[in-house]
């Protein structure tokens, strides 16, 4: 018995369901990003930021369609980490898993102080501070609680983000019919008569993607709590195929009504924390629109917080499970939940959260330092998918494996998104607001890969010696 018991005591629980699944992929996309950031965007590219959209999308279906293979035939929590372990090299996945670990543990603390403010402008009498470290302490809980109900809590959380935009839908097709009864609208209009779809020009449109593309990340989420279903493989074949079109719609959806009822040149679209949504619904004349989109982000900060914690801590599971981080951090309790792991991931966030009541340190340009290094890495996330998909795919074709969802247009289109991403890397590089985002990056990218090419000499010199020592005196 006590065997047993040793064997299973550091697996993770399988009780997540499809609801589940796609409700936190779609929770780890759907945040301030869309809801806030999509109005400089807009400013920017003008109407023809749905074209920057669109190609996003079509980028992220494409991605996931990739992950999708590997994931329905090989599930796994460590998803395409383990994937580029085994397709790359043990390096790849040391360091893409250890740099999408990093990008979580901070977007959590990132999500925690929007939700600061936001609860500060509704109760002054508190500062930020306080509201920053009280939603960091709320929001790690539901981390330990059993995942079937972590899974409830990020469902209901994410349900209500995703109400709110098919609302919003609703209510901006009646409004581009011209059917909305509290406001009069020009209909379409707005996406050619301010200069025309494209006034700026191209150029700001092809930045503009290179900032959508970030946007998308998230999606992969699916694919790491899908080892936590009853049936991993088919759990994750149906969640990849909802999760794709439902985010496309949002996002693109969303985005279209927004260029045909708010003039690309106004300038609260632009304006720091107002946002594209709560202008739209200004202009149709909605009551308590500012109160309504705080409550709708606020939401959606908490969701990501959440959700980026989960994913956060089963990467660090995942590392754990193939050496390459502490072997304390695999172990779970008797509910299957990774504590050393959760534990391990919500201490940078509450770190900056406590670090917030010392102004004299200045913590959010500390905060902000942070994020740049994180600001390439889903573009990393995304190579590495690819390149990992065409190499693995090679391999499952000469040992006649069953492929259960397969890549589109195999092996050109993989290759299409490969020199586009790279091409795109290149680009930022050239640009002048990526350029810092691509050198830090760059450095934390390096540094880990470093560490990860040691750690893999080190084991291949490990497993050498073991092999001389066996043939010496076997």
């Amino acid at each position: 018995m006590q065997n047993n018991t040793k064997q299973t005591s550091n697996q993770l629980s399988s009780a997540l369901k499809t609801r589940h699944l796609t409700m936190m992929s779609i929770a780890g996309v759907i945040g301030a990003a869309l809801f806030v950031g999509s109005g400089s965007i807009i400013a920017e590219a003008g109407p023809a930021a749905i074209l920057a959209y669109l190609a996003g999308g079509a980028l992220v279906v494409f991605i996931m369609r990739m992950l999708g293979e590997m994931a329905a035939t090989s599930p796994d929590t460590g998803s395409f980490s383990t994937y580029a372990d085994r397709a790359i090299g043990r390096w790849a996945g040391f360091t893409i898993g250890w740099l999408y670990w990093w990008f979580w543990v901070l977007l959590m603390a990132w999500e925690a102080y929007v939700a600061g403010l936001i609860l500060h402008e509704w109760f002054p009498v508190l500062s930020v501070n306080v509201f920053t470290l009280l939603m960091t302490l709320i929001l790690i809980a539901i981390n330990f609680m059993k995942v079937s109900k972590y899974g409830e809590v990020e469902f209901w959380f994410a349900l209500i983000k995703v109400v709110a935009i098919v609302i919003f839908i609703v209510v901006g097709l009646l409004a581009i019919s011209k059917l909305w009864p509290l406001a009069s609208t020009t209909g379409m209009s707005n996406l050619t008569r301010h200069g025309g779809f494209m006034p700026n020009g191209v150029g700001p449109v092809l930045i503009a993607l290179l900032g959508v593309m970030f946007s998308f990340l998230g999606a992969e989420i699916v694919t790491i709590a899908a080892s936590e279903s009853k049936n991993p493989v088919a759990q994750t074949r149906k969640a990849i195929k909802s999760v794709v079109w439902r985010i496309c719609l949002f996002y693109i959806g969303s985005i279209f009504l927004i260029v045909c009822i708010v003039p690309w040149n106004d300038p609260l679209l632009s304006q720091t924390g107002y946002g594209a949504y709560r202008r739209t619904f200004e202009i149709l004349g909605i009551p308590g629109a500012q109160w309504v989109m705080n409550f709708v982000v606020l939401t959606s900060v908490s969701s990501c917080f959440v959700s980026g914690h989960y994913t956060a801590s089963r990467m660090l599971y995942s590392l754990s499970k193939r050496g390459d981080a502490p072997a304390l951090f695999q172990k779970t309790q008797a509910n299957g939940t990774p504590i050393f792991a959760v534990l391990a991931s919500c201490a940078v966030a509450l770190f900056i959260a406590c670090l917030n009541f010392f102004d004299a340190l200045k913590p959010r340009e500390i905060l902000d330092i942070l994020m740049n290094t994180t600001g390439m890495i889903a573009m990393l996330v995304y190579l590495v998918i690819a390149i990992s998909q065409v190499r693995l795919r090679r391999k499952m074709e000469l040992q006649q494996q069953d492929i259960k969802l397969k890549m589109w247009l195999f092996p050109g289109l993989s290759y299409v998104v490969i020199a586009f991403i790279s091409l795109s890397l290149l680009a930022m590089a050239f640009i002048e607001q990526y350029r810092l985002l691509v050198l830090s990056t760059g450095v934390a990218a390096g540094l880990v890969m470093l560490i990860g090419l040691y750690v893999q000499f080190r084991a291949q010199r490990k497993k050498n010696a073991a092999v001389v020592y066996r043939h010496r005196y076997r």
